[in-house]
């Protein structure tokens, strides 16, 4: 750290002190001249825009005292990638992260000359674009309250809608981890009181979260790590079974190209085809994948998810299979 940074900073610290402040008395306690003073608290005023003002009762003071001293040295493209990294927040579950993170960026941005932020601005919002699919209606004050409850181990009492029921209930629920699945659908992973199991919870279908007194301890054989290798997608519970899947030689590309779960193997076929498997937990999300293939995927194993394939498929047939009205 530079010398005249550490100076800045001792000024900064003498003037939250609470104390009357004068140039000489820093000067002293700084071991400097009156002269470096008054020029270190100009610097602050023209470079950093500190809202120093002066009176015969206080002394040096800051008029508002949330202003910060931005100490955070960046380079262009550190802040170029901080820019882009809100932009891609608001497209995420953890949008309610993004305004935070947007002023941030605008106070470090001001140790850049004007004409480059802007610069950089332009660059992210017109050459550079994200998307998120579906965007989800989160509540900023349910995501902090249960994030505040991951952090002190205390149970909450929520209202939730089940959406395969179109139903509320109320229960009781000791949040373990918060977990955000492909960007755009949040979770909360922990202890169930009504189902007595580890159980997961779309965080935008809680509409009510009240967090309680009542502390609780972890499950000590839950590992947040472990719990997620094994799960397809992103559906608990169930035991882990081994899946077998083939796929034709013209979806086969699509397969190979990405990492579908960490227990993943592939069997190469001789015709281009490919046979992936893999150890997971829960099979409906499983089986929506497969049908998002058609034709060009088949289940080999296990029996219940051949089953389950096969009667969802012939309930489409029925829809679709009749004449049409």
């Amino acid at each position: 750290m530079s010398r005249h940074l550490e100076r800045l900073l001792n000024i900064d610290g003498l003037l939250r002190s609470g104390g009357r402040q004068t140039a000489t008395r820093m000067a002293e306690e700084l071991g400097v001249s009156e002269r470096t003073i008054r020029n270190d608290l100009n610097f602050l005023r023209d470079r950093y825009h500190a809202p120093i003002e002066w009176s015969k009762q206080r002394g040096f003071y800051y008029t508002d005292p949330e202003w910060r001293l931005p100490t955070i040295m960046l380079s262009k493209g550190e802040l170029f990638a901080l820019t882009l990294g809100a932009r891609m927040l608001e497209t995420c579950a953890g949008s309610t992260y993004a305004p935070e993170l947007r002023s941030a960026i605008a106070r470090l941005s001001e140790r850049l000359p004007e004409e480059s932020w802007v610069d950089l601005q332009q660059l992210a919002e017109e050459r550079i674009l994200f998307r998120g699919g579906a965007e989800i209606d989160l509540d900023p004050e349910v995501w902090h309250g249960l994030e505040d409850a991951c952090r002190t181990r205390k149970t909450v009492q929520m209202v939730y809608y089940t959406a395969s029921r179109d139903a509320l209930s109320e229960r009781q629920f000791d949040p373990y981890v918060l977990h955000i699945y492909r960007g755009t659908n949040p979770y909360v992973i922990g202890y169930c009181h009504q189902r007595q199991e580890i159980r997961w919870f779309r965080v935008d279908r809680i509409k009510q979260l009240r967090v309680l007194e009542a502390t609780f301890v972890p499950d000590p054989t839950f590992d947040a790590r472990d719990h997620l290798e094994l799960i397809f997608q992103h559906e608990a519970g169930g035991v882990p079974l081994p899946v077998s899947i083939w796929f034709d030689a013209r979806t086969a590309p699509y397969i190979r190209e990405r990492r579908w779960h960490p227990t993943q193997e592939i069997q190469e076929h001789p015709d281009g085809s490919l046979t992936l498997s893999m150890v997971v937990r829960g099979l409906n999300d499983l089986k929506r994948w497969v049908l998002g293939y058609g034709r060009g995927a088949i289940v080999q194993s296990p029996p219940e998810l051949v089953q389950l394939v096969k009667s969802e498929v012939d309930r489409m047939h029925q829809h679709y299979g009749g004449s049409q009205p």
